[in-house]
């Protein structure tokens, strides 16, 4: 499992003092962007490639407050891929200094050709790296059906 520590600060809470659901998606993201780096898909590589991720949803689900100056863990395990690296679906959880369960979050993306704007499998390159990805115990091949899930909730999501 990957594993990111953020410290939270001011412009990370919301109105309520505590996490706002906008940094829950900021650190997702530097999570992914970091994991992604560290497995070969640096920003050079994706631009030889021309290409880019797209977020087909995020479905979060929140547990527990975080609050200033706590710090929380984000982790991502990589839930599923098509055959041709096209889908990829990552699982990310926080917890926070002490291990209590603060959130989950299922995400569903896809990456697009950007030049052609349409969505596109990865190169053979990509591709042998992305099938190297540690893979969650939950794994699946995706498939174009999987694109079609709205309103599922995640089984046997651990509070």
């Amino acid at each position: 499992m990957y594993t990111k520590a953020f410290e939270l600060r001011w412009s990370d809470i919301d109105a309520n003092r505590h996490l706002a659901n906008s940094a829950y998606l900021n650190f997702m993201s530097h999570t992914r962007t970091a994991f992604l780096q560290d497995h070969g898909f640096s920003l050079l590589a994706l631009n030889k490639a021309h290409l880019g991720p797209v977020v087909f949803y995020e479905h979060i689900y929140y547990f527990k407050e975080a609050f200033l100056g706590e710090t929380v863990n984000v982790s991502l395990e990589v839930s599923g891929l098509s055959e041709d690296g096209t889908l990829f679906k990552f699982d990310h959880n926080f917890y926070n200094a002490k291990g209590k369960h603060l959130a989950h979050c299922e995400i569903l993306g896809a990456w697009i050709d950007l030049n052609t704007r349409q969505l596109t499998g990865l190169p053979e390159d990509l591709l042998a790296m992305a099938n190297k990805f540690p893979k969650a115990k939950n794994y699946k091949i995706l498939t174009k059906e999987d694109t079609r899930a709205f309103g599922k909730t995640p089984k046997n999501l651990e509070l």
